[in-house]
C-alpha cells in the first residue's frame, strides 16, 4: 500500500502524482496528522476515514474540490478536527557549506512560533540570531520542514530571504515549508532563496491543537 511517505519522498525526488488521476487516497501518517495535498491537478488525502465515503463527497472532475471548503468541512464533521490555513507547500533541496548568515542554536526559548513548532514536529532545532528566528523539525510523516520569524523592527532588509537560505545549510534532507500565500512578504523570502512551489496544503487539526 502506498503512503503518504513514497508520496512525498517521489515528490522529493522529482516525481509528483501524475495530473489529472487521481485523488490519491491513503492512510495518515500519524494520530497527529490529517489533510489534503493539491499538487497540480492531482489530491493526495491523507485521512482514516473509509474511502468510499471520502470519494462520495467528491464531485466527478472537480480537480479543486479537495480543497474546497464543503469538503473541508465534511472532514471536520467527520474527524472530529478543524481546517487550519491552506498553505502553499514550497520545497528545497539543501545546500553544502555554511549558513549565509552567523546563527546560534538555543534549547530554552519558549517563542510563540517554537512552541506552535513543537505541537506539529518532532526533533525541533531552533536558532537564532539578531532580529530572526529559525526553526527546522520533522512534520507531516516525518518530513523536515522550515520556519523563519523576523522581529518587526529588522523587516525589510532581507533577513527572512537570508534564514530561509540557511535553513538548508542545516540538513542534508529535502526541506519543505508550508506558507500562508497572503504573507506576501514570507512567500517572497522562500521564493528568493531557492524553495519552489510544490503544491498546497492543508492539515485538520484536534480542536485543541
Amino acid at each position: 500500500m502506498i503512503t503518504l511517505s513514497d508520496v512525498l519522498a517521489a515528490a522529493a525526488a522529482g516525481h509528483v502524482p501524475p495530473p489529472g488521476a487521481g485523488p490519491t487516497i491513503v492512510p495518515q501518517p500519524s494520530a497527529r496528522d490529517a489533510g489534503v495535498i493539491a499538487f497540480t491537478a492531482h489530491n493526495v488525502i491523507f485521512a482514516d476515514l473509509d474511502e468510499d465515503w471520502i470519494r462520495s463527497r467528491l464531485p466527478d472532475g472537480d480537480l479543486s474540490a479537495p480543497l474546497n471548503p464543503p469538503f473541508l468541512r465534511d472532514l471536520e464533521e467527520r474527524l472530529g478536527r478543524r481546517v487550519g490555513s491552506i498553505d502553499m507547500l514550497a520545497l528545497a533541496v539543501p545546500s553544502a557549506g555554511r549558513p549565509p548568515i552567523e546563527l546560534i542554536e538555543v534549547t530554552d526559548t519558549a517563542h510563540p512560533r517554537v512552541e506552535r513548532a513543537r505541537r506539529y514536529r518532532d526533533d525541533v532545532r531552533v536558532w537564532t540570531c539578531s532580529g530572526g528566528l529559525l526553526v527546522i523539525g520533522r512534520g507531516v510523516a516525518g518530513r523536515w520542514e522550515a520556519a523563519i520569524e523576523v522581529d518587526p523592527g529588522a523587516q525589510g532588509r532581507g533577513l527572512g530571504r537570508t534564514l530561509a537560505r540557511a535553513a538548508r545549510h542545516l540538513t542534508a534532507h529535502p526541506l519543505w515549508a508550508q506558507i500562508a500565500p497572503g504573507n506576501a512578504a514570507s512567500v517572497r523570502a522562500f521564493l528568493a532563496a531557492g524553495y519552489v512551489p510544490i503544491g498546497a496544503e492543508a492539515l485538520l487539526v484536534p480542536p485543541t491543537a
